[in-house]
């Protein structure tokens, strides 16, 4: 048997022992890992194609075209063939906007819903697993809405979809290894950057140093070094830098930068901004996982214990979605998640569970050993996580500036979920995923409190758009109004009686 790609809901079951959210590393390890058990699994991937973030488009690129990808691409065609040959149900193109507790029946699990080709449909799951991969950190300057203005990541898809290899003045700022892996694929592209502009703290080199000795055992540090030596010896690399602005009318034009105690300008047709990846939230914190405050990354993430189990009964998370640690990792953590649910599946008996997990809790620890040097050494700098400038644009849906934010702030929103009430700050199409972390940095930092104890919007169901003609294709059920609406309410009931 093979592979089931469904491209509509109706090729769907009503209900499945294990639903997967997300085709990345994470993702299709914990499929290949759930097959043998027999149980029913289904994949839903809102890519065109398996492979996530890190193997995009991978099934539709060749080496003899796409070679300046690197290995580290390529390595994933291996897990993505093992993908394609598994008996399980994979949905692309499949957009998952709420996870909620079922309500029928004596083991209601857990109810998806999901929209595909216009409609939309609430499945049933005994076991979830969110491998929903990591987003770019916001990196608030002046001048981040200007065309021509993009974080790294958005750069990168355009390689790894199109091929698109940027021409003109490319300037890339930040700090982070995706940052410096970008340059060189650029440089293997054709396209060598006008500069670097790095905003690592010096600083940061002196309290990363205690965890030199891991990340040399690791398997990060050849690698890294191999990239970095690339990128210093072919783009200009310009340290030190404690302030951004880009600069332009109608489109970017230059690029504004302070460093040692003066301000220069480079100019630029392309801006690349980055300083490091968090979790993609939404999700996890529309279904209620607990979330923490991980004080190396300076973000947060939902709380599980080493098997990627939640606060919420049935709910795993894997990769990147859990806490940060690249690809390798999210392998292995999506293969602990499938074990975990497998077990608590019925479908694997404690003796084969431990025989299964204990030599991938080798490997995780073995991998595990360079992260934290890299968290401690590119944790970026407050005034790229707190812009000073009160003209700085927090929310790019809404358009709300940092002086409103503090302003709204100073009024006493206890909260960032309160400073709705005063702003429209996080209440746009992305639901505040552009500026969460920032709004929460800003709170914590004008109230002189740990960022844990602020917390972070709540995320609502739906968590992504759906349309009014998906809503229409829902059965006419009570769950399928909570479903949309996030909460039982008498109106809904007294509207589905009347429908």
């Amino acid at each position: 048997m093979t592979l089931t790609t469904c491209t509509t809901l109706g090729a769907l079951a009503p209900d499945y022992d294990l639903i997967i959210v997300g085709a990345g590393p994470a993702g299709l390890a914990a499929a290949l890992e759930a097959v043998p058990a027999g149980v029913s699994v289904l994949v839903l991937d809102e890519h065109p194609g398996p492979g996530g973030q890190m193997y995009r488009a991978l099934t539709r690129n060749a080496p003899e075209a796409f070679g300046f990808l690197g290995p580290d691409y390529w390595r994933g065609a291996a897990l993505v063939e093992a993908f394609l040959a598994c008996p399980v149900q994979y949905a692309p193109r499949a957009t998952v906007w709420s996870l909620q507790p079922g309500t029928d029946g004596p083991d209601p699990g857990l109810e998806v819903g999901v929209s595909q080709g216009g409609e939309a449909r609430l499945l049933r799951a005994r076991q979830v697993i969110l491998a929903l991969g990591g987003q770019e950190r916001p990196m608030p300057i002046p001048g981040w809405t200007l065309p021509g203005v993009m974080l790294a990541g958005a750069g990168q898809i355009a390689l790894k979809s199109a091929g698109l290899v940027p021409k003109g003045k490319v300037v890339l700022a930040g700090c982070g290894p995706m940052l410096y892996l970008l340059a060189g694929q650029l440089l293997d592209a054709g396209c060598a950057p006008s500069a670097i502009l790095d905003t690592t703290r010096p600083g940061q080199w002196l309290r990363a140093l205690p965890r030199l000795p891991g990340l040399l055992a690791s398997a990060y540090f050849w690698k890294g070094l191999k990239v970095l030596l690339k990128v210093r010896t072919s783009v200009p690399f310009i340290r030190g830098v404690k302030a951004l602005e880009a600069l332009g009318t109608g489109q970017v034009e230059r690029l504004r930068f302070r460093t040692g105690g003066r301000w220069r300008e480079l100019p630029a047709d392309l801006v690349l901004l980055h300083q490091g990846v968090v979790p993609e939230l939404s999700l996890s914190g529309a279904a209620g996982c607990e979330l923490e405050w991980n004080p190396r990354q300076r973000a947060f993430q939902p709380r599980h214990d080493g098997s990627g189990r939640t606060s919420v009964p049935g709910v795993s998370v894997a990769g990147d979605g859990g806490a940060v640690a690249g690809a390798l990792m999210a392998e292995v953590t999506g293969r602990l998640a499938a074990i975990s649910a497998l077990a608590a599946l019925g479908a694997l008996d404690p003796a084969r569970r431990a025989e299964r997990e204990r030599p991938l809790v080798r490997e995780l620890r073995r991998l595990r050993r360079g992260r934290p040097f890299l968290d401690l050494l590119y944790q970026s700098r407050e005034a790229f996580r707190i812009p000073p400038d009160d003209s700085t644009i927090v929310c790019r849906c809404e358009e709300v500036r940092a002086g409103q934010v503090r302003s709204a702030i100073a009024l006493g929103a206890p909260g960032p979920n309160q400073l709705k009430a005063f702003l429209r700050c996080g209440m746009g199409p992305c639901q505040g995923r552009l500026c969460a972390l920032t709004v929460t940095e800003m709170m914590a930092a004008q109230r002189r409190m740990d960022p844990g104890a602020v917390g972070i919007f709540r995320a609502r169901i739906p968590v992504k758009p759906i349309t009014l003609g998906e809503m229409a294709s829902l059965p006419a059920t009570p769950e399928a109004l909570v479903a949309c609406t996030g909460a039982a309410t008498p109106l809904a009931a007294s509207l589905t009686t009347q429908r």
